[in-house]
């Protein structure tokens, strides 16, 4: 318990390491967007308490409609690189987002609850957003047919807690209105993009050779190498479930990168259902968005897999003190409860061995430098304590066996479970066949085994 307890501080010095890493680069990011918010002014009735009476009043109130694309295509480029602190190493990277959008009003946008004539378009903004605003420092660029917008900071999405950019958008609601739009956005961990409107395509590429896919949405096609991997993702408005037009914002979506660690959106202060102020502009933000995330994930997660074999650790003390055990019983070797306690000490040792030296040099390689010390150590050990080099030989041969079993156990995740079971069905079967004519209530009183 207490080496299981040390793998989690160690992990949790590692988070807290890789926290720094990406403290001045950016953490997981979220995009969102693009999205033309437009202000309109509407009559609402409100009832005030003054004087112990019910006084009604109708005021002017300025709310926005937030109008999304026809169809938007994303390509994104994700350069990895890694930074290591001390003996830890976080995985950051730089994108390069680029994209095409159209928007069209709906033809029957009365039936939304708004009319064209309420909508104040020298005033519509063309938003997109960050969720991690310190990941952009390539700059942007927004532009309407060939031409571009003064990009401004700030005013995001909902779906990225208001952060990100915006520019005024010279659009009066008729025909179509094309968007080109270019940014670098840097993160780390993982990049995730929330799709909205008609149908989204979104085509990632990177040379990170070990990527995830979750989110609310899988892709379409994707291909994995040692060169790296592209996905392309094809979103349709059906799927989202989200009209094309709409008075309030979804929030962030709720995801969790592949480190465990859940990432809780953060709803921007500026969101609300109702104003009294009739100069200020209503932005409401309801419920979560859906999200599809990349995520640039280590091949080899080593505090996963040293957690996994301490959990199996029960197996190496208990069958090697039942091999004690049987030559002290069957054997007439007698091994004092110190001499127990030391192996005991020995075999707990092999996790803190590998979990110290699979921080500096890899998981395997401290597996093998661990095993083979223990081994070696508990070998020569046991042919003092059994009386035999043969009895010693025969204990590192278990210890052999065990290791090699723990380490199949680690490598095959889906089966280890059963082959894991059979092979301890197998070994009770072997203690109880080798102990068939053992008499226990007579261990330690001159007879121990049966006529």
């Amino acid at each position: 318990m207490l080496v299981y307890a040390l793998v989690w501080d160690r992990q949790s010095q590692s988070q807290t390491a890789q926290d720094a890493i990406n403290a001045g680069w950016g953490g997981p990011q979220i995009i969102a967007g693009p999205v033309v918010a437009v202000p309109f002014r509407i009559a609402q009735v409100q009832e005030e308490q003054v004087g112990g009476q019910t006084i009604t009043r109708t005021v002017e109130i300025e709310k926005l409609l937030y109008i999304s694309p026809v169809e938007n295509f994303v390509t994104t480029v994700v350069r990895p690189e890694e930074r290591r602190k001390s003996i830890y190493r976080s995985v950051l990277y730089d994108a390069h987002i680029k994209g095409t959008a159209r928007f069209e009003l709906p033809q029957d946008l009365p039936r939304f609850g708004i009319t064209a004539e309420r909508l104040l378009w020298d005033r519509a903004e063309l938003r997109i957003g960050a969720s991690d605003a310190r990941g952009l420092t390539n700059g942007g660029s927004l532009s309407v047919a060939g031409k571009a917008l003064a990009v401004q900071p700030g005013k995001g999405p909902g779906a990225t807690g208001g952060q990100g950019f915006f520019a005024f958008v010279p659009w009066t609601g008729e025909g179509r209105l094309a968007v080109t739009y270019d940014f670098g956005l840097r993160g780390s961990r993982s990049l995730s993009l929330v799709p909205r409107g008609g149908k989204t395509h979104w085509e990632v590429r990177s040379t990170w050779p070990s990527p995830s896919f979750g989110g609310a949405f899988l892709p379409e096609r994707r291909t994995i190498s040692d060169r790296g991997f592209t996905a392309r993702y094809v979103i349709d408005k059906l799927a989202l479930g989200q009209p094309p037009v709409a008075m309030e914002e979804l929030g962030p979506p709720l995801l969790n990168d592949d480190s465990g660690y859940a990432m809780a959106p953060v709803i921007d202060s500026r969101a609300s259902a109702v104003s009294r102020d009739p100069g200020r502009t209503v932005e409401a933000v309801s419920g979560n968005s859906r999200a599809v995330t990349v995520g640039l994930i280590e091949p080899i997660n080593l505090y996963s897999k040293v957690d996994r074999s301490v959990k199996y650790g029960f197996l190496f003390i208990g069958f090697t003190f039942l091999a004690f055990l049987l030559f002290d019983i069957v054997g007439g070797a007698k091994v004092a409860a110190a001499e127990y306690l030391l192996t005991g000490a020995a075999l707990v040792l092999f996790f803190v061995l590998l979990l110290a030296f699979a921080e500096v040099i890899g998981f395997t390689p401290a597996y093998l430098l661990g095993a083979g010390a223990i081994i070696g150590l508990l070998s020569a050990y046991s042919a003092a304590v059994l009386g035999s080099w043969r009895r010693g030989r025969f204990v590192g041969a278990l210890l052999i066996g065990l290791y090699a079993l723990l380490f199949v156990l680690l490598s095959l995740e889906a089966w280890s479970l059963l082959i894991g079971s059979v092979l301890l069905l197998l070994a009770l079967a072997s203690v109880m066949y080798a102990t068939r004519n053992v008499e226990w209530s007579s261990v330690g009183q001159g007879s121990p085994h049966r006529d």
